[in-house]
This record gives structure tokens, C-alpha cells and sequence, in this order.
């Protein structure tokens, strides 16, 4: 199949590209690297062209509910609407476990992305993943200095891998709308994920439980980023993820 990845040269849509050419399809990549903008709306139809399916991992990365919702509703409208004028077969979209339960400003972005595609004449797969493995380093790294403050949450993280070779299952199948919730094999701690990652690197950091203020924070705090009920679990634990991470020499 011709199957198109928008956001194929970023962390997941990389992968995704590389189960999709391992498996013998044909990968288009949909980004500005490869002449395609969707913000923008250019070069999308151009590039659509022949293709069966589109893959959708795009990210923005803000924490404003405004600029979340005004990116991703932006960027799907403009795909929905070239996919439409070239007859693509089935709109596959990465979303987020428990992002109606706790209601941040991403996740309004996301929501966003969530209406317009059950909204658009293309027929869609929406898969919610849980966070990936990587999540925790992520949110270090957007906090320097010795103290870092944590969102208190639970989450059941996955591998990056797992998921792209999911999406590409689904994209070769038959359009499911909701397909079943995608998580990691165990329920962890974000704050102690953290603590973990900084004692692998060797890394002598304060990590201060920090409660998100509002409905939202208690959701998270309490498990609303995880899965409802039954679905694929991944393999790959976080302990077995933080293991293949490089030690940082004392």
C-alpha cells in the first residue's frame, strides 16, 4: 500500500516510516523537510497523490489550549480536506489515552483533532496511546536546574516502537472509528519514572511531587491517563525501556 505519514520525520513518525517499509509498503512523507506544510496548506495534494492511506502523528509542542487547538485543528482541516479531494481510503490518527478526563491545555489541542476527524467525510481510525516511555525524560529536560518539579500522574507507558507498528497495523485494515486504547504492560508513577531516569544518568537532581492545580491535576493524579478497560498491551516494561538508556559515568 501507498500510506502517507504526516509527521514522518519526527520521533514516532520516523518510526512508523521505517515498520511501514520493513512491512513492503509505500511511505510518503508528509512535512516541511519534504516540501509539504500543513499548517501552511501547501504541497499536500501534490504529495496525496495515489495514496491509500494517511498516517497521522503531527505534534505541536505547547501547553496553551489556544495555540494546541488552533495548530491541530489547522493542520486537520487541511489534511482532511486534501485527503477528501484524493480519494484517500481511511485517515488513521494517533491521540491520547484520558485526554477528555483531564482536560489540559495539549490535550485541548488534541480533542480538537479528535472532532474534526469523527467530523469529516474520510473514514478514520482514532488510536489513544498511553505516554511513552520517554515521557518522563521529556518532562526533565523541559525543567533545568536542580530542582524539578513533576506532575503528580500516573500513566502506563509504552514503546515508541510498539505503538508506530500498531498505527501501521491499523492503517492496512479496515477503518475502525475508536479503535481499542493502546498501553504499556504496567501502571508507573511519572514522579518516580523521573527519579529513575536521573539515578540511571547518574544526574543528582531534586524531584519534587508537584499537584496540577484544578480538576485536570487531581484526574491525573488519580489515573485518568489510563486505559478504561480492555485492550492491546504493549511488552516492553519501563524498567526494560531505562535499562537500554546509556549510564552517564560518576
Amino acid at each position: 500500500m501507498k500510506i502517507a505519514v504526516a509527521g514522518g520525520t519526527g520521533k514516532t513518525g520516523r518510526r512508523v516510516v521505517e515498520r511501514l517499509r520493513d512491512q513492503g509498503h509505500q511511505p510518503v512523507i508528509l512535512a516541511r523537510a519534504h516540501g509539504v506544510d500543513l499548517l501552511a496548506n501547501t504541497g499536500i495534494d501534490a504529495a496525496l497523490h495515489g495514496v491509500q492511506a494517511v498516517i497521522d502523528v503531527v505534534d505541536f509542542a505547547t501547553m496553551n489550549a489556544n495555540k494546541a487547538r488552533e495548530s491541530f485543528g489547522t493542520a486537520t482541516a487541511n489534511l482532511l480536506a486534501a485527503e477528501q479531494r484524493n480519494g484517500v481510503q481511511h485517515h488513521v490518527a494517533l491521540s491520547i489515552i484520558g485526554i477528555d478526563r483531564a482536560t489540559t491545555g495539549y490535550y485541548r489541542g488534541k480533542l480538537r483533532q479528535e472532532e474534526l476527524i469523527k467530523a469529516a467525510a474520510v473514514p478514520w481510525t482514532i488510536l489513544r496511546a498511553s505516554q511513552f516511555h520517554e515521557f518522563a525524560d521529556q518532562v526533565l529536560a523541559q525543567l533545568p536546574g536542580p530542582v524539578a518539579p513533576v506532575p503528580k500522574m500516573k500513566s502506563q507507558p509504552i514503546a515508541v516502537d510498539e505503538v508506530a507498528a500498531h498505527l501501521v497495523g491499523l492503517a492496512a485494515g479496515e477503518p475502525q472509528q475508536m479503535a481499542p486504547e493502546l498501553a504499556g504492560p504496567q501502571v508507573e508513577s511519572v514522579v518516580d519514572m523521573a527519579r529513575r531516569v536521573l539515578r540511571r544518568r547518574g544526574q543528582h537532581r531534586l524531584v519534587v511531587p508537584l499537584r496540577i492545580p484544578g480538576a485536570a491535576g487531581k484526574g491525573m493524579a488519580h489515573g485518568a491517563l489510563l486505559p478504561t478497560g480492555p485492550g492491546p498491551r504493549g511488552r516492553q516494561t519501563f524498567a526494560e525501556w531505562l535499562d537500554a538508556l546509556p549510564e552517564v559515568a560518576r
